[in-house]
């Protein structure tokens, strides 16, 4: 990006070059790729350093700010962020007052905490789903049994996602809640571990029976 900068102060930030008319001369977008620097600066344009946005998981991150240096020559971009809500609250207005749906009941923001178990929840049902064929060929054909590899798999799978659950539900603040989200390296940054929340019982003995 580009920034515009007329007596010192941000008068446009230009996302995309642009034919532009400065000090009554018409320029083409083409000196965006064509002009040096120095040149550019002559006519006022002036480089901007992109800032750090916030982990879209975990975080809200504001509108950009931005700062012109005429000592570095170029603009800085910067960003607030704050922490998204863990846990669920009663959605307010602006007067503090409960906000209610078409049916009078309160609605409720849902925290990461939730969200994260319902993800989980769904995981989980698509990772058996898969075997669900092999349910409706029992109920046709009782000879045909669910192999015991299966059942074990779908044992398994309901207990991951119980586990997860727990440990999102024992998650005592924010930087715990980051931690299920990450893995455990080794030295060389392979992976050691891989993070609780997205690790799973491996379906490698029941391959053939995923439909």
């Amino acid at each position: 990006m580009w920034a515009y900068i007329k007596d010192n102060k941000i008068e446009e930030i230009i996302a995309r070059p642009k034919d532009m008319v400065i000090d009554d001369i018409r320029h083409s977008r083409r000196i965006f790729s064509a002009w040096t620097w120095d040149e550019l600066n002559a006519i006022g344009i002036y480089t901007v350093e992109s800032g750090t946005q916030g982990d879209d998981r975990f975080e809200t991150t504001s509108q950009p700010t931005y700062t012109f240096s005429s000592s570095d020559k170029k603009v800085t971009t910067k960003y607030t962020t704050s922490d998204k809500a863990l846990d669920d609250a009663e959605a307010k207005d602006e007067d503090g007052k409960n906000i209610l749906d078409i049916n009078g009941n309160k609605v409720i923001n849902y925290g990461l905490k939730t969200l994260a178990k319902n993800q989980c929840k769904i995981t989980a049902n698509e990772l058996i789903a898969r075997f669900n064929w092999l349910v409706e060929r029992s109920i046709y054909d009782s000879s045909k049994a669910i192999p015991d590899a299966v059942k074990t798999y779908v044992a398994s799978i309901r207990t991951d996602c119980a586990e997860i659950e727990t440990a999102i539900t024992n998650a005592s603040d924010m930087d715990a809640f980051k931690v299920l989200y990450t893995d455990e390296l080794n030295s060389d940054d392979t992976v050691k571990t891989v993070a609780r929340i997205h690790r799973w019982t491996s379906d490698s003995t029941v391959k053939n029976y995923i439909r």
